[in-house]
């Protein structure tokens, strides 16, 4: 067979090349997507009445005797009953009754098995790494917008996240020290973050001479009151209502206000109690709050992710009421130096207040060109852990990941009917 033509060899070249680089691009896209799990389903199997808790238990700050990454690595894998058992959960009510609620598990062979490999690299410690990395949203412009309007206060002193238009998804211990419900779970309140319905004396504001204009026009105020983010510190001296003047009032206020809301049921998995799960009690460090009305906010969706480190960024971020910032809300992102099927050791920066954030990536759509946030674990907070299995202990700061179980457990929480949670 002679050569073949040249105008034969450039069309088959191009093709080549187009070929090769839609493969290229399909495979960067699907590194940017979010990826679609099938989950196995949780059903209610019967219900029964306890006795009212204590309601005894006080907060703690910082968790001890944690059974973490390594350490578990040397647990046997629990059995279908283990799981069962662990997922079984308490309800308690706002008039301070509680029930038990035992569950199976449907499909579970049918999930995409998560690969048991955890993957390690240097780690730092403490709550703080170096210099402080957390940026405080003081300006309510922002913080009362997406995503930032999706964090919320617990009356505990924790934080959480709307994952429906009425449920909150916090840590565990943030109500339940593992023993008993703490002293303030009875009349459990959460606050949202809203924008104030007066300012100064200019009431409502309908429109107008002078106060009725300065809501309109403020451009560059974003990047005056980022400086200002303590509320008043570096105000300049001045007179009159001009435009910095409003910028310092808007400011001023060191407490945002919060539109409070009661919590009419709390839900808490089995595995997080004493005794139940043994080394994996962390693992159920989450619990979801049904309030009594839903607020006007947007919620941000579950999502399931099987490695955070092999994403393209590797980044997770959260937003949460840190308590050495009181009144103020603060975001930070980072990149994640171990995780393993359950949980997520970080970088982040946090403080004591921060624990129960919501802890989100943002990815495509499947099929779609729009990029979406959806949580994907549970800010647990500053951890002892027990790293070798000898005593001794090293302090991390700790996540717990959304896995495909207790995606199913939790929208079957928020929704009621497990048929609506079969793929996440």
């Amino acid at each position: 067979m002679g050569a073949l033509p040249l105008c034969v060899l450039l069309p088959v070249t191009v093709l080549a090349v187009v070929v090769v680089v839609a493969a290229e691009e399909n495979t960067l896209n699907d590194e940017y997507t979010w990826p679609q799990w099938k989950v196995p389903l949780v059903r209610k199997r019967r219900t029964v009445p306890l006795s009212s808790p204590n309601f005894s238990a006080h907060p703690q700050l910082e968790l001890s005797g944690t059974c973490g990454i390594e350490c578990q690595r040397r647990l046997p894998l629990p059995s279908l009953d283990d799981l069962e058992q662990f997922l079984s959960y308490e309800t308690v009510y706002e008039n301070g009754t509680r029930t038990y609620t035992s569950v199976s598990v449907q499909g579970l062979n049918e999930v995409t098995t998560w690969s048991r490999n955890a993957s390690s690299s240097s780690r730092h410690k403490r709550e703080v790494y170096g210099t402080d990395t957390r940026f405080t949203i003081a300006d309510k412009q922002f913080s009362t917008k997406y995503p930032f309007s999706t964090s919320v206060k617990i009356s505990t002193g924790c934080s959480g996240v709307l994952v429906s238009p009425k449920h909150v998804l916090t840590a565990a211990h943030c109500i339940h020290d593992g023993k008993d419900y703490l002293d303030g779970v009875q009349k459990l309140r959460v606050g949202i973050l809203k924008e104030k319905s007066r300012r100064g004396k200019g009431g409502k504001g309908r429109g107008g001479r002078g106060k009725g204009k300065r809501r309109k026009g403020d451009k560059g105020k974003e990047e005056a009151q980022e400086k200002e983010e303590n509320a008043g510190k570096g105000d300049r001296k001045g007179k009159g209502k001009s435009r910095k003047s409003r910028s310092r009032r808007s400011a001023e206020p060191e407490k945002p206000s919060f539109r409070w809301t009661r919590v009419k049921q709390t839900q808490v998995p089995k595995g997080w109690f004493k005794g139940v799960s043994d080394g994996m009690a962390v693992d159920y460090d989450y619990a979801v709050l049904e309030l009594k009305k839903a607020p006007k906010v947007k919620h941000m969706d579950l999502g399931v992710i099987p490695s955070v480190k092999k994403l393209p960024a590797g980044r997770i971020h959260f937003s949460g009421f840190d308590d050495d910032r009181p009144g103020n809300l603060v975001y930070r992102f980072c990149s994640v130096s171990e995780e393993s099927n359950d949980l997520l050791y970080q970088y982040c920066d946090a403080k004591p207040g921060s624990s129960g954030s919501g802890v989100y990536i943002r990815l495509k759509e499947p099929g779609k060109r729009k990029w979406k946030r959806k949580i994907i674990g549970v800010f647990s907070g500053h951890q002892w852990v027990d790293v070798n299995g000898d005593g001794m202990q090293q302090d991390y700061n700790v996540a717990v990941r959304i896995t495909p179980l207790k995606y199913a457990q939790i929208c079957y929480w928020v929704h009621g009917d497990s048929s609506e949670c079969q793929v996440a």
